[in-house]
């Protein structure tokens, strides 16, 4: 089930979105949104009767994290290598606040405090319910789904600072979407990067050195998760600079595509 949040010009509302997507991401031309009564992560699922084409709704970010989005670094062997790293022993987290996040069809900022702004395309977590310590073969139980995540990074901030925090931490660092898949195998899923219609990352979940159960259990043992949290579990190699003007979509099978064009800030 795809549990999209979206506007029609008034307040943000959440829906099922029904009909089918392709193998590039994108909707039937007959799909729908069937309206929730009020966020189904915080009161279930309650369809109404208020129904409107896909097309028709513009699309927000599919969850805000009440508390964090968790990112893990380096966990893909050939990305870790591309950055000159070696492969990390246990997961390598990070935090980006929740104000970086931002839906589809946003703008990405770039920073004037940069020079050098990455793409790095990811499957990203949605986590359902209050835990901790949560053992590897219990994870399925708090989590709610996934979505698509860029984790976007000042790469010349991160060298000149160390800690990620700046790097990671600008608004608009972290687009979600198009919508949260609650029915979705995490081993195997191909993760697509174009930049301006040029594919740079192409990768599959079947690498990722930590896989999601692992990553759950290991954040839970660290910090308390709450409903709506979001953990990046990560990028394929192949990231690199985008500039102003640029568009970057983020393609994951089985879930759909994330497009966003990157902005000069004013």
């Amino acid at each position: 089930m795809r549990i999209a949040r979206f506007t029609t010009g008034e307040d943000p509302q959440y829906g099922i979105v029904t009909g089918e997507v392709d193998e590039l991401g994108i909707p039937a031309e007959d799909s729908m949104v069937v309206a929730l009564a009020g966020d189904p992560l915080y009161v279930g699922m309650h369809p109404t009767e208020e129904q409107h084409k896909l097309a028709d709704v513009r699309l927000l970010a599919p969850v805000i994290p009440r508390s964090k989005v968790v990112g893990i670094g380096r966990n893909y062997a050939a990305h870790a290598a591309e950055m000159g790293n070696d492969v990390p022993t246990e997961p390598l987290m990070f935090l980006k606040p929740n104000t970086t996040v931002v839906g589809p069809g946003d703008p990405i900022f770039y920073p004037r405090q940069s020079s050098n702004v990455h793409f790095e395309g990811e499957l990203a977590v949605v986590i359902g319910r209050i835990c901790r310590d949560v053992a590897p073969d219990r994870v399925k139980d708090v989590v709610y789904g996934y979505t698509i995540g860029n984790d976007v990074t000042a790469r010349d901030l991160q060298k000149s600072d160390v800690q990620f925090t700046r790097a990671k931490g600008f608004d608009s660092f972290c687009p979600l979407g198009p919508w949260i898949e609650t029915e979705l195998d995490p081993s195997d899923l191909r993760v697509q990067t174009h930049l301006n219609g040029d594919l740079k990352q192409d990768g599959t979940t079947q690498d990722l050195i930590f896989d999601v159960p692992t990553l759950v259990a290991h954040v839970s043992s660290v910090m308390t998760l709450l409903p709506g949290d979001v953990i990046l579990t990560g990028t394929p190699d192949g990231v690199g600079p985008m500039t102003p003007g640029d568009e970057v979509d983020v393609t994951i099978s089985g879930i759909g595509t994330l497009t966003n064009k990157v902005v000069t800030r004013d």
